[in-house]
């Protein structure tokens, strides 16, 4: 193999060519379009504050640029640019010593770019003459290998070190998104120092394709992926936007969120690089954090707790991946008692890692793993572990751990904490015990009592699946008496919040299939698909949920109540179904159930034209004279009065009795108060009224039954019946001017009806309807009575003969 070198030097102030500078000695094989790629590469620029003539100490001081470029042809250049002396008006030039390295050609030695940084073979001047030597058929190594003190640097730049090994594994992938990562170094032999560490730490193929040069002034220009750069100029490559790591100024703060560097970094700051050979020996992704991770806590190396749950999720993954030897450092290492940091997720982590060594190897060496699990399970108090099998604990480890944590169980079990305890820890505590042998028997049923109505309010509290339904499923399929205590349990709880249970069922499909007779439980169970299939016909669907009981509710009247939570939960039943639940079941068993007031709520929430509510009211006043008291029985009362007023005789002094009742009945419904008021005022306005029912109704100076009566009175049944019945007529007119002296309400209504609804009715009559009505007021009232009504009745036909005569003499 040979290579061909390239030699370029700075001009001088004054030169003919208009240039930065020039070729002085150039290989074979090295094409013009490829020398024009080349010299930007190569060229220099002092750094601010550079001595005009620098003593030779001061020349040795000035940067380097050390570089590595891809060129558009396929091949590469490495080279090093250096200032030199000079002479005349440039005391200091530059002079570029590079080699070039065609496409699929290694490096002599098959060398990383890096090595070369030090190499004796880079030179200051032009051969003489400008005649090249041989091409190059080796490139000797710097003095010393490249990683000679890079532990010590690693550890001196500690800080930067996670932050600055994320963006060059970032910067080394196959396309890079942005510009090139800036080093800023007081000395450019350290932005090579990182280079180093990086040709260390990433696999090979990632350090070949990271172009760098160790030195430039222009930072937001470069094509390179890692360029080195002094502090001055750092402000203006953040300018420009590119990632910049000032390693010559303060630590940062932020740490990096790359797992894999900061797994880096902590091997190099134990001083241990060659685990990064070991780790690229392990399959997966090079730059995924588990195999690192792994290789690092089997050496020794401290992780913190996202790093050891990276290792411990890698080797769960991939179990025959580590040898007998390996898995047990690694088991040490995430076991240690010195680990104060642990989390949850690594803690998830690390019973992934047990559930796959399980078996796998011997209970001695997973024996640490499982006495860390469940610990924490106990102690810190993570519901979402994965607890190790029972038989983990056999012999003197399990009796040893029982030991220390049974009466900690036992104690948390015990308190009368359970209702504000989250379920999930219950649970766990419950699956933990049985683990270790724990005996609880005696605290099982009160743990059990406030067990199940935790179950209800966390589950109605979250939103989807819930959260703790996989543990406790497992503890049910684990723990026949746990199982049985608590079906046990909700099904007492049931009839209290069925829908509450109903809805926890649909979440968490609960074992509730074997002899246990659990009738509420079953019934909760079978009301969705109940619902599904019937639809609207609550009815249909109350028969199917009370018969999934297996229970008649004349032997258990609770399935009554729980069959009518489930339908109706929060509605009233219709008057139709309350009947219906009636005649179902005896009062004694809604009595027991507790469901009649739910038919008290049908009856007193029925719109005011539902006919079969009155016969409801009746029904239940009969069934409950005990149960219905207060407000509740004035209402139905005024109910049941209102089928009297309509289709029987109520007893005298029901007009009195409808205000009394609606007073007892205060807050009264308003669909109850309309329909009370419409069965008082029409049978008021009978033409069979008794009157002395209308006198106490007068006298009563009732505005609100007063306007019913209004209301009813203008209505066109009673109109048509003004017009042809002249009795009806007379008994109207009798009544609605016999009491002018009653109370305001009164006589401003009475005014009105006559001039309102009976004069017009009168003035459509006939004039023998007329005289008709005429002689039954005198008949039925006095002679009196008769010629008020003539005056009455006159007194509209003036009125109406001076209105024509007046439209006469304004059209005259």
């Amino acid at each position: 193999m040979s290579l061909a070198q390239v030699h370029y030097i700075s001009t001088a102030p004054g030169d003919a060519e208009k240039t930065a500078g020039r070729f002085t000695a150039v290989g074979p094989g090295v094409s013009q379009a490829l020398l024009a790629e080349i010299e930007p590469l190569v060229g220099y620029a002092l750094p601010d504050g550079a001595s005009h003539r620098p003593a030779d100490a001061e020349l040795r001081s000035l940067p380097q640029a050390f570089t590595y470029a891809a060129l558009s042809d396929g091949s590469r250049l490495v080279g090093r640019t250096a200032p030199a002396r000079g002479d005349g008006p440039a005391p200091v030039r530059f002079h570029a010593h590079a080699v070039h390295i065609p496409s699929g050609v290694p490096l002599p030695g098959d060398r990383l770019p890096v090595e070369a940084w030090r190499s004796p073979h880079w030179v200051s001047v032009t051969p003489v003459g400008g005649t090249l030597p041989d091409p190059l058929g080796a490139l000797p190594r710097g003095p010393a290998p490249v990683r000679e003190g890079l532990d010590d640097f690693a550890v001196s730049r500690g800080p930067w070190l996670a932050a600055v090994l994320a963006d060059l594994r970032r910067a080394s992938e196959e396309a890079p998104a942005g510009g090139p990562v800036v080093l800023v170094e007081r000395q450019n032999a350290d932005v090579a120092r990182w280079l180093g560490l990086a040709a260390v730490t990433l696999p090979r193929e990632s350090v070949e394709r990271l172009t760098f040069t160790t030195y430039t002034r222009r930072p937001g220009s470069s094509a390179l992926r890692v360029v080195g750069a002094l502090p001055e100029d750092a402000a203006a490559a953040r300018e420009a936007g590119l990632r910049v790591h000032v390693c010559a100024d303060r630590p940062p703060v932020d740490g990096t969120p790359d797992m894999w560097a900061r797994t880096a970094a902590r091997v190099w700051r134990s001083r241990a690089p060659e685990l990064f050979q070991e780790a690229r020996e392990l399959p997966g992704d090079p730059f995924a954090a588990g195999p690192l991770a792994v290789i690092a806590l089997c050496n020794g190396v401290a992780l913190g707790p996202e790093e050891r749950a990276a290792a411990a999720g890698w080797a769960a993954e991939r179990p025959y991946a580590l040898d007998a030897e390996r898995i047990g450092r690694l088991v040490e290492a995430l076991a240690s008692p010195g680990i104060d940091d642990r989390t949850g997720s690594e803690f998830d982590a690390v019973g992934r890692l047990f559930g796959a060594l399980d078996g796998r190897c011997p209970a001695s060496v997973t024996a640490p793993l499982a006495a860390m699990l469940v610990t924490e399970a106990v102690r810190g108090g993570n519901g979402s572990l994965e607890l190790p099998r029972r038989d983990a604990f056999v012999g003197p480890d399990g009796e040893a751990i029982a030991g220390v944590l049974g009466p900690e169980i036992l104690t948390e079990l015990e308190s009368g904490a359970g209702g504000a305890r989250p379920v999930a820890r219950t649970v766990q505590l419950l699956r933990v015990a049985r683990l270790l042998g724990v005996n609880g028997t005696e605290l099982l049923p009160g743990v059990v009592d406030r067990l199940a109505p935790a179950l209800l309010a966390e589950a109605s509290e979250e939103a989807g699946p819930s959260a703790f339904a996989p543990a406790l499923l497992e503890l049910l399929d684990e723990q026949f008496d746990v199982r049985t205590a608590l079906l046990g349990a909700l099904d007492r709880t049931a009839p209290e919040d069925p829908g509450a249970v109903a809805r926890f069922l649909e979440r968490v499909a609960l074992p509730f299939t074997g002899t246990q007779a659990l009738p509420h439980l079953r019934m909760c169970a079978e009301v969705p698909g109940a619902m599904t299939t019937l639809g609207r016909d609550r009815t249909a669907v109350w028969h199917r949920v009370l018969r999934a009981a297996g229970l008649s509710p004349f032997a258990e009247p609770l399935v009554l109540r729980t069959a009518v939570g489930l339908v109706w939960e929060d509605r009233a039943p219709t008057v139709e179904e309350a009947r219906m639940l009636l005649e179902a079941a005896t009062s004694d068993a809604h009595r027991a159930a507790g469901t009649w007031a739910r038919l008290v709520d049908a009856a007193l929430g029925a719109p005011a034209d539902t006919e079969d509510a009155t016969a409801l009211a009746h029904d239940l006043l009969q069934a409950f004279p005990q149960e219905i008291g207060g407000r509740e029985r004035a209402a139905l009362q005024l109910l049941d009065l209102c089928r009297d007023l309509r289709t029987g005789a109520p007893e005298p002094g029901w007009a009195e009795q409808v205000r009394t009742l609606r007073d007892r009945a205060e807050p009264l419904e308003p669909a109850v108060q309309e329909r009370a008021f419409t069965a008082l005022v029409e049978r008021l306005l009978a033409p069979d009224r008794p009157g002395a029912e209308l006198y106490d109704f007068v006298r009563s100076d009732d505005a609100e039954l007063i306007a019913a009566y209004d209301r009813a009175a203008r209505s066109e049944p009673t109109r048509a019946r003004l017009r042809t019945h002249p009795a009806y007529a007379a008994d109207c007119f009798t009544h609605w001017t016999a009491h002018p002296h009653a109370g305001a309400a009164w006589t401003t209504t009475a005014a009105a009806l006559l001039d309102e609804v009976l004069r017009p009715a009168v003035r459509a009559m006939t004039a023998e309807a007329v005289a008709e009505v005429e002689e039954t007021v005198g008949r039925t009232g006095s002679s009196g009575r008769a010629v008020a009504f003539r005056d009455w009745n006159r007194s509209s036909a003036l009125g109406r003969l001076g209105r024509r005569i007046a439209g006469r003499v304004r059209r005259g």
